[in-house]
């Protein structure tokens, strides 16, 4: 890369101060309210079954363009595109009824007891299509903005701030991590439901390594790419080696040690709150925090990587919240006592819950509070306790709002009785390329970034104008999008 534009490039996206948390609200609401459109054609209208082009241009224009739309062109008035896409759901939802209703329960098989069936149906953890939704629509805000960011299109208070403040992409990266802790918590419950004596640590922290290894390997590839193709980095954002591959593959071995604390502490959500608040004792009664950020760096591998090193311990904190949110919202919750309908009003409650304690905590952290807060400032840099908050209460209420509009749409998903009638009404309540994205995990991001990197390879970003960014951008979304679809259809997985 030209010396003079790899400067440009870098300093392109350093020394930022980014937005204000009612303006990313807002924007990423879209990913929100765009849900709630496709959801009120698919109930009212069934128009995405069966799956035509048309329905797959539609998708792709709510779930996909929509969002790209929301951080470029409407970047300004994201409350507008809100409307837009609310209001024809609304009309919906009042002049139209729901064509689906829920399934008569299916007798039990004659070859077990009424008892072991209602047990399996106690113990099953069923696929939540909110969660599924959810988890995409992160990887879709993810994926566009890692190439968006580099096109004058993208505003700058989008992307990642340096020191402190708040971005859309700073929300991203811990939002990416929240997430993988949110589906973590399956194989907790799999592990408390089944009849098996646990494995020990050294077995568990064997089969952890299992999914480190290959994180570790992308993170190695990512480092030496940049290096070798002189590729612009902003060396502030996690280190001069460091990178988030490396991140999310710490993770995996770290879960596992701290795994084992929670037969005293029986709360991830608790664990995660007492990392936060120890590694923020750390960075204000210490000079940790300025020696991450303004310390000289020396030569030894921690002093060039002390951004990706420490705000580890950040992730971490998020990781086990996400974890926390996961093992009270996947299981199916029903019993004797509890209805479907109880058990799901029992999810919202929970994610409510989560959201108020994670906002109030950070409302007095990062507030002085009527004279009782904190008034720490969030850092994504250091990734400290402010950020740790901010980010659990962003994606527990947004947990909330696509299971609010599961529920209010798709009733006959939580109703469901039996795993026929379940597996129907959950591909009915979910959209074809939001599956694919969640299914694709780690392999589209992947793509993600490799596409990023021969576009800023081929094409000098900075100097292209909006109509220019936009047209590529739009066809960068389609070819994941493609991607997503193409490896859906053929099985191929690669998750987080």
């Amino acid at each position: 890369m030209d010396p003079s534009y790899k400067a440009r490039k870098e300093a392109f996206v350093s020394n930022l101060a980014g937005s204000t948390i009612l303006e990313i609200n807002a924007v990423t609401l879209v990913a929100s309210t765009s849900v709630l459109l496709w959801s009120a054609l698919q109930s009212r209208l069934s128009f995405f079954t069966p799956y035509g082009p048309a329905a797959l241009a539609t998708d792709f224009i709510l779930n996909v363009l929509a969002i790209l739309f929301a951080t470029t062109a409407y970047s300004s008035a994201p409350l507008l595109l809100n409307i837009f896409l609310v209001s024809p759901a609304a009309l919906l939802f009042l002049t139209r009824n729901s064509l689906r209703t829920p399934r008569k329960a299916k007798p039990p098989r004659k070859s077990k007891t009424k008892n072991e069936s209602s047990q399996e149906e106690q113990q099953a953890l069923p696929i939540h299509p909110f969660l599924t939704t959810y988890r995409a629509a992160m990887m879709i805000v993810t994926c566009i903005a890692i190439l968006a960011v580099d096109f004058r299109a993208f505003p700058r208070r989008f992307a990642k701030v340096e020191n402190w403040g708040t971005s859309l992409m700073d929300l991203g990266v811990g939002s990416f991590v929240f997430s993988a802790g949110v589906v973590s918590a399956r194989a907790v419950l799999k592990g408390r439901n089944s009849k098996s004596p646990r494995l020990a640590l050294h077995k568990r922290l064997i089969g952890s390594a299992r999914h480190s290894i290959p994180l570790l390997v992308l993170g190695l590839i990512r480092l030496w790419s940049v290096k070798g193709l002189d590729y612009a980095e902003h060396v502030t954002e996690y280190g001069v080696h460091w990178n988030f591959f490396f991140t999310l593959g710490f993770l995996p071995p770290f879960v596992e040690l701290f795994d084992s604390l929670t037969t005293l502490i029986p709360s991830y959500e608790v664990l995660a709150l007492g990392i936060a608040v120890l590694y923020q004792v750390a960075l204000e009664s210490t000079d940790l925090k300025g020696y991450i950020l303004v310390s000289p760096r020396g030569p030894d591998l921690l002093s060039k990587n002390r951004e990706g090193v420490f705000s580890f311990i950040g992730y971490f904190a998020i990781f086990l919240a996400g974890r926390g949110v996961g093992v009270r919202i996947i299981p199916r919750g029903t019993s004797a006592t509890k209805s479907p309908q109880k058990a799901r009003n029992s999810v919202l409650m929970q994610l409510v819950l989560q959201g108020m304690f994670w906002s109030t905590m950070f409302f007095f952290n990062s507030t002085y509070a009527f004279g009782y807060g904190a008034n720490i400032p969030v850092s994504r840099r250091l990734a400290n306790m402010p950020y740790v908050l901010w980010v659990s209460a962003f994606n527990s209420a947004q947990l909330f709002l696509f299971c609010l509009t599961e529920t209010v749409f798709f009733p006959a998903v939580h109703r469901a009785t039996n795993k026929e009638g379940e597996t129907e009404q959950t591909t009915f309540a979910t959209s074809r390329i939001l599956h694919a994205f969640n299914r694709g995990g780690l392999a589209l991001f992947l793509i993600a970034n490799l596409l990023t990197g021969a576009v800023n390879l081929g094409i000098p970003t900075l100097d292209l104008n909006t109509p220019q960014a936009m047209g590529i951008l739009v066809v960068y979304a389609a070819v994941l999008t493609g991607a997503a679809l193409g490896m859906d259809k053929y099985n191929i997985k690669l998750s987080l």
